[in-house]
């Protein structure tokens, strides 16, 4: 099924595509992050106050990634990126409006929805991002996870100058899912509409494009799964922790206002989005394990610096090591998920979830634990379960199959 596809669609425009709607999702999420103190201030919320409604967007995530390669297998890759992106992003402005007359649990429920349209994009956009790679036969995931760092930084960008003006969070988020929801289903046009786990080898063309339920399943019972789920678990919770706690942690661990802790998260984002662009020349040079091992160190001192600090300076430049640290560790292991194309939906959505359960379980335990010993204190927890990735990190290792079909991949 690969040759009409390519036809239609040049690997090019589907790779552009592909980077757009990366690029759309850290965009989308990153406004609603950077106005956390906002909503914190408008609520009047403590750090377990807020880490209850963080907590909405994990449960949702959770809940879509359960059933995501269910969705990807009865809607194909594009669609489901299409509608749960453009769906999922409605709502953010529904987020804003809760907070706008005070209802925490609306807020909850609103990014609860938006947790479950951009968890089942999440696992969709990798599918077809490691497809995409395969074609193409090169590695290129780290530069689609690039463009979701790099839509971030506008995003957080754009969040701060709104916070500055003191736009209402309703109205803001209002343009900002307006303008996500035209540009991914323009962007989704060039994407193919690929099978879940489609086999790679003309030889196995009997073969069902999408698995049983049952076959899905099955990927949960292998130990290479489970340990990739490990390191995505620690590195998400390296990247997802800053996302939800970096500018209140700055603002009330190290003095600075809330519009220069909504910079702070740029500096992360922008840091992690360097390291995603570098991280193609390291991986090629290097290969998986090292380049995840040196990730974990350097994500391990950063925040190390970021916690015990005493000079806000400091602090700063542990902000850019803990971002350069937790830049690859996601993207890696959606490639290394997605190292085998027939089980690669399930795989991806396997891995994906164990990751998620760090935003299932990071924003309640790190905003109970800030509520005992400060957000800054609580972060060691994060510290923890980095080194545990690092450790994990040779389950990522290049399979020798994978060489020679790119290989064969090159030189057809």
């Amino acid at each position: 099924m690969s040759l009409p596809i390519t036809q239609k669609y040049s690997t090019a425009a589907w790779r552009n595509a592909i980077f757009a709607v990366f690029a759309l999702a850290g965009f989308g999420m990153a406004n609603w992050l950077s106005r956390v103190p906002a909503v914190r201030d408008e609520l009047g919320a403590t750090p377990g106050e807020m880490g209850m409604i963080v907590f909405g967007i994990a449960i949702g995530s959770i809940s879509g990634l359960l059933c995501s390669s269910h969705i990807i297998a009865a809607l194909g890759t594009r669609n489901t990126i299409r509608w749960f992106l453009a769906f999922g992003v409605l709502g953010l402005p529904a987020a804003g409006i809760a907070v706008s007359f005070g209802s925490s649990i609306g807020a909850i429920i609103a990014l609860a929805f938006f947790g479950i349209g951009f968890s089942v994009c999440d696992v969709a956009m990798n599918v077809s991002g490691a497809a995409n790679e395969r074609a193409l036969g090169r590695n290129i995931m780290p530069v689609f996870h690039a463009l979701f760092s790099g839509g971030t930084v506008v995003g957080v960008f754009i969040g701060a100058q709104a916070e500055l003006l003191g736009i209402p969070i309703t109205v803001h988020m209002g343009v900002i899912a307006a303008l996500v929801f035209v540009l991914v289903i323009v962007a989704t046009v060039y994407i193919p509409e690929l099978p879940a786990d489609e086999p790679e080898e003309p030889s196995e063309a009997g073969a069902s494009s999408t698995p049983a339920w049952k076959t899905r399943l099955s990927v949960w019972g292998k130990k290479r799964t489970l340990l990739l789920g490990a390191i995505v678990l620690g590195m998400a919770l390296a990247e997802g922790s800053a996302n939800d706690w970096l500018p209140l942690a700055m603002v009330d661990g190290h003095g600075f206002d809330n519009a220069l802790g909504a910079a702070i998260l740029g500096v992360f984002l922008a840091a992690m989005t360097i390291g995603r662009l570098g991280g193609v020349f390291l991986l090629d040079r290097f290969g998986r394990v090292p380049v995840l091992l040196g990730c974990a160190a350097f994500a391990a001192v950063g925040l190390g610096l970021t916690i015990f600090a005493t000079v806000p300076w400091l602090a700063v430049v542990g902000v850019v090591l803990w971002g350069l640290g937790a830049s690859l560790g996601f993207p890696v292991g959606m490639s290394a998920a997605a190292d085998d194309p027939k089980t690669a939906t399930a795989t991806v959505s396997a891995v994906a979830t164990i990751g998620y359960v760090a935003f299932l379980v990071g924003p309640p335990a790190i905003g109970f634990l800030g509520d005992h010993v400060g957000l800054l204190h609580a972060l060691i927890f994060v510290l923890i379960l980095i080194v545990l990735a690092g450790l994990a990190s040779p389950a990522a290792r290049e399979p020798k199959v994978t060489a020679t079909k790119s290989s064969a991949l090159t030189n057809g």
